[in-house]
């Protein structure tokens, strides 16, 4: 346990400079321009480790089924769970039988660990958590993306392909379709890291490209597919049997913070602002772990919270009993020709 909170005060720390670099990484200003050397760097030391697997000196693994990998080249959040999500639920309806492969934020699992709906999110990534308990499907979480895959295949022989939780930088594990996410920032001052917001360079090879919530992103390809994210309804953390539409909300005299310790908290309440609501901002740094209680002495009648924080909250002795906790589920709606697309792919994949 004491490890957990090791780790938990370690992102606490390290929120507010990942905040100033994302601001940094919006333009090419002076801190900007200042790390650019150890990007260049950066890129000749990517290109040259994914050469050694383009060439075949580092060696690539091919598993028995297709994968598919969804993640970002942008630092932070993009909104690639709920996409995660929506294709698990769109494969499923369309006959698969799928599985979940993710690294888990924090987990130190190596060689593949099933991460089940009512885990500790502090020992499996709160992600796979609300993957496992939004889908139903298995997720196994590993810092070896093969292991991971194999360790899933091996558990559950019914699985016909892998949706891999990220990990396009992990160049081991082959990959049959890659789908990479942007938001409205785009690429930023299209930099790699340190000076950028990138892990690879902007025009890496990809078979989607896709944006949560803007169209027509000047840094994007033409033919970049559009999501949103949509919630319409609260759910109580203590009985998920009582629920509220977010519009019967509108106007109450209640005083309403929303709080979210995601990627982008912006993006949480500009949908929630979307659907009418009033309402003080509560950001947290991205999978802030509440090991202490941060709505201790917050004065408000109801706090908005996102599926994410809820995963873990549900396990914090004073927050679970908490009347004034609220859920806001959130769902994926991209442009239909996304899943018509990877679907004509799929099945044009043969298994190895």
């Amino acid at each position: 346990m004491n490890l957990n909170r090791g780790r938990a005060a370690t992102r606490t720390i390290r929120a507010p400079l990942e905040a100033v670099l994302i601001r940094a990484w919006m333009r090419r200003g002076l801190l900007a321009w200042a790390l650019l050397p150890w990007s260049c760097l950066f890129r000749l030391l990517s290109a040259l480790r994914r050469g050694l697997y383009t060439l075949g000196l580092l060696r690539v693994t091919r598993l028995p089924v297709p994968v598919i990998v969804v993640g970002n080249i942008f630092v932070g959040g993009t909104g690639k769970t709920p996409l995660v999500i929506w294709l698990v639920h769109a494969l499923q309806s369309a006959g698969y039988t799928p599985g979940v492969i993710s690294r888990g934020y924090g987990a130190s699992a190596e060689n593949g660990l099933e991460a089940a709906p009512d885990d500790d999110p502090l020992d499996v990534g709160d992600e796979p958590v609300l993957i496992a308990q939004r889908t139903g499907c298995p997720v196994v979480v590993g810092r070896d993306r093969v292991k991971a895959g194999k360790a899933l295949l091996q558990s559950h022989s019914e699985v016909n392909v892998i949706v891999c939780d990220d990990g396009l930088q992990h160049y081991a594990l082959q990959r049959d379709i890659e789908t990479v996410l942007f938001d409205e920032r785009g690429i930023g001052n299209g930099w790699l890291l340190p000076a950028g917001p990138l892990r690879e360079p902007a025009n890496r090879r990809r078979d989607f490209t896709v944006v949560n919530g803007a169209t027509n992103v000047p840094s994007l390809p033409a033919d970049a597919i559009s999501f949103q994210l949509r919630g319409t309804q609260a759910i109580s953390l203590i009985d998920v049997k009582q629920t509220v539409n977010l519009s019967d909300m509108i106007g109450r005299p209640a005083r309403i913070v929303a709080a979210a310790g995601i990627g982008n908290p912006a993006r949480f309440f500009a949908m929630l602002r979307g659907a009418g609501l009033t309402f003080t901002e509560m950001p947290l740094p991205d999978h802030y772990a509440y090991s202490e209680n941060p709505f201790a002495k917050l004065e408000a009648d109801i706090i908005l919270i996102t599926e994410k924080d809820a995963v873990k909250c549900r396990l914090h002795d004073a927050l679970k009993n908490d009347a004034r906790l609220w859920v806001v589920p959130v769902d994926a709606q991209p442009e239909s020709v996304l899943l018509e697309k990877i679907l004509e792919k799929l099945r044009g994949l043969t298994t190895a």
